[in-house]
């Protein structure tokens, strides 16, 4: 072995130092406990041959070390960040020490890969003090999938080249500069600094858009945008070109398509017949995947519709395999819209009446705007013998929703009624007609007739999440409320809109959408459990805390700024609250005791008004929550060890503080149902405004038949109604094999995992 010549990265050669691999390997172990630095070296040893390059042995070692993860040996996971840290410094720099924050910055926007205003609205002397708040041994927290995600998806590089020009701890003082660029200069550098702080230290978890494209001249970070499509060819147009315009900026798109006709309606009055939903959902389908997202993620739509329209058999089944393609659509996930009298109609024993949009007047709209009127309506309607109409046994269409639901795991369900009447909006004046591709969004949209149309509203919103495993009480939130709340806003104004419809909406509502990762850990570190209630308080108590902190901080910048435009289409404009709205099912869980001054609150609203339409909404985080080594979202883990297949290989994650907390994580097969994780969601949803996207999971082998019980699974669908949950995302269906989760991404990849 010693013999062997290596290839250094300017190409010259060398024999290889062992013991300068030594060296850097005992340095990585430095403080770790179970990792042993002659296993990593003899793992990696034996992959060694004549000429290899310095670049492929340090991948070795990096490799080696992620091979011995496991629940028994956790700090390999750190091992391999710190080495894969020092590689990549290496490959940015040509140093493990990083460069002055401003020699960087210069370096960057001269090469064009940062922002030219960088150097115009800081001087050298405020990059200094940056530079002074930079903590740059804060990259070694990071795991090591923390690490491998930067570097596939975060940190600035040539995606052709695989070139990298930074080291995490730029992109967070960065970010923090580009986002408080606009305010008063006695003031930023302060923000700058607590927010750096927040952010590094994972107490603020950031979205893909807002990590890897901040500092960049391509200024579009909203994580989720809704488009709603109108029933012309005109609207149907603009729709998909507004798609291809945002699915190349790195959004995740949700399309309201409901309003379609039916096929076989008259067009022209008679002149021609509609051919119907599919085809336009094939030409969204083909806008939707026409754009990559520079190796940053992939493109993803969710359709969405109500569970009432005439073509409802065929567009449950598009995404089925069985089927040939003229009739299938299968690289877009769907939404399908309930409602009060839909499960009424379940519960009964009744029929469902499917009709076309198009020929029931004011049907479509009352949906979304007027629950009672919907009901007058639809009545109507279904003994008017003059309109096309189609019955089905509730039972049937539910069972058909379910099924298919149930063996793609992409069909998904909104409560329309619920993302109305419990919603930061007025549905008189300002509907919620759809929600995004993950599912957490609801927010008002109007339907584009041109691409320029100045009366259409793109919703667009801004997400980011708490690390609630890293609070040590939740009196810290309020800090960190004001910072996420002000950094959030000002991205509003910082980005661009590519169409005006998009700028028109974010002006009116100035919407954003904070959730939370590490839910599992938090509950872990809590002692309470997912299934048996003993989290419900502590549950109820902290989202109350969030909701509160969050709105104090946009009722903050209101006395600022003043309030957003479109204030007075709000509930909140009316002093009405989430803790007024709420289903009153959920008393019957939890208590209601509230630990917060909402009187005075609502008094300060109604005064000053908001800043901000909504403010919280409950994401997957599956992504962004690996960089902070935190359980995603809320969701249980599925092992003590993540295995993730990315497009950067297979990932390995260890849940936050295994050894000491094993016994107190409840992980997801172990569950017995969704009724416990069912009310939590409930719980959560009477504090969130926006909506949350929440899993149904079933393991086939607790069950006589090693077969899923289509009653359970409708049971689950009307305790989540009763519970007044806006909306499910994933159907998950254990298969008995290793539970390897594909990386999903922050609303957007193939589907949608933050």
């Amino acid at each position: 072995m010693s013999t062997l010549t290596v290839t250094k990265r300017n190409g010259s050669t060398e024999n290889i130092n062992l013991e300068k691999i030594h060296k850097v390997i005992a340095w990585a172990a430095e403080g770790l406990d179970n990792v042993s630095v002659s296993q990593v070296e003899l793992k990696a040893r034996i992959q060694f041959f004549e000429g290899i390059r310095t670049t492929d042995i340090h991948e070795t070692l990096i490799k080696s070390s992620a091979d011995l993860i496991s629940e028994n040996t956790p700090d390999y996971q750190y091992l391999a960040a710190r080495l894969a840290i020092f590689h990549l410094r290496k490959k940015a720099f040509g140093d493990f020490e990083p460069p002055h924050l401003y020699a960087h910055v210069k370096s960057l926007v001269q090469q064009k890969r940062y922002d030219s205003h960088l150097l115009e609205d800081y001087t050298e002397e405020d990059f200094n003090k940056m530079n002074a708040f930079i903590d740059h041994s804060r990259d070694m927290d990071f795991s090591y999938a923390a690490v491998k995600q930067l570097e596939g998806k975060y940190l600035v590089q040539n995606r052709v080249t695989g070139a990298i020009y930074e080291s995490p701890q730029f992109i967070y003082i960065l970010v923090a500069a580009c986002l408080f660029a606009g305010y008063d200069k006695t003031e930023r550098l302060n923000l700058i600094r607590r927010f750096y702080d927040a952010v590094s230290k994972f107490k603020i978890s950031l979205p893909t858009p807002i990590m890897s494209g901040i500092r960049t001249p391509t200024r579009q970070f909203s994580s989720c945008v809704l488009i709603e499509c109108g029933d012309s060819l005109d609207s149907i147009n603009a729709t998909s070109s507004a798609i291809v315009k945002y699915v190349s900026q790195r959004a995740g798109i949700g399309v309201n398509a409901g309003a379609i006709r039916a096929l076989g309606s008259p067009i022209r009055g008679g002149e021609a017949f509609h051919t119907g939903c599919i085809p336009f959902y094939k030409h969204f389908q083909t806008a939707v995947k026409s754009c990559s997202q520079g190796g940053v993620r992939g493109g993803a739509a969710t359709v969405f519709y109500p569970i009432w329209h005439l073509e409802v058999e065929s567009l449950l089944v598009l995404k089925n395999n069985r089927g040939v393609e003229e009739n299938r659509v299968r690289h877009l996930d769907y939404g399908v819209q309930f409602n009060r009298l839909m499960y009424q109609r379940l519960i009964k024993g009744g029929n469902i009446t499917l009709f076309s949009p198009s020929d029931v007047p004011g049907l479509y709209d009352a949906f979304f705007a007027d629950q009672e009127e919907f009901d007058r309506l639809y009545t109507l309607y279904e003994q008017d013998p003059s309109i096309r109409k189609q019955t089905i046994k509730a039972t049937e269409l539910f069972t058909l929703f379910a099924s298919e639901r149930a063996s793609t795991g992409r069909i998904y369900l909104q409560n329309v009624d619920h993302c109305n009447t419990h919603s930061p909006f007025d549905p008189k004046v300002a509907p919620v007609k759809q929600s995004n591709l993950c599912l957490e969004i609801a927010l008002p949209t109007k339907p584009l007739h041109s691409i320029d149309d100045q009366e259409g509203e793109i919703a667009l919103c801004t997400l980011s999440a708490f690390n609630l495993g890293a609070l040590d009480n939740l009196d810290e939130l309020e800090e960190l409320a004001e910072l996420i709340v002000r950094a959030l806003d000002s991205l509003l104004d910082y980005q661009n809109y590519p169409i005006p419809a998009a700028q028109r909406a974010t002006e009116l509502r100035r919407t954003l959408g904070v959730g939370v990762i590490n839910y599992a850990y938090y509950l872990a570190k809590n002692g309470v459990k997912y299934s048996d209630g003993s989290a419900n308080a502590l549950t109820h108590k902290t989202f109350e805390a969030i909701q509160y902190f969050l709105l104090k901080a946009s009722n903050k910048l209101a006395k600022e700024f003043g309030p957003c435009l479109a204030f007075n289409e709000t509930t909140y404009s009316k002093g009405i609250l989430p803790i007024d709205s709420y289903k009153k099912e959920i008393d019957n869980i939890v208590s209601k005791e509230l630990f917060y001054d909402w009187e005075t609150l609502r008094s300060d609203i109604v005064t000053h008004g908001l800043r901000n339409s909504t403010l919280t909404a409950l994401m997957p985080s599956e992504t962004s929550s690996q960089i902070s080594n935190a359980t995603n979202g809320i969701e249980p883990p599925r092992g003590f060890v993540s295995v993730k297949a990315s497009k950067d290989g297979i990932l390995k994650q260890v849940v936050p503080e295994f050894e000491r907390l094993k016994d107190s994580y409840e992980l997801l097969w172990t569950i017995p149902s969704n009724d416990g994780y069912l009310q939590l969601v409930g719980i959560m949803q009477k504090f969130v405004d926006q909506a949350i996207s929440a899993n149904t999971n079933y393991d086939p082998q607790k069950f006589e038949s090693q077969k899923v019980p289509m009653k359970v699974i409708l049971k689950d669908l009307l305790t989540a109604y009763k519970l007044g949950v806006k909306t499910l995302y994933y159907h998950n269906t254990r298969d008995g094999a290793d539970d390897k989760q594909e990386d999903m991404d922050d609303c957007a990849g193939g589907a949608c995992k933050i």
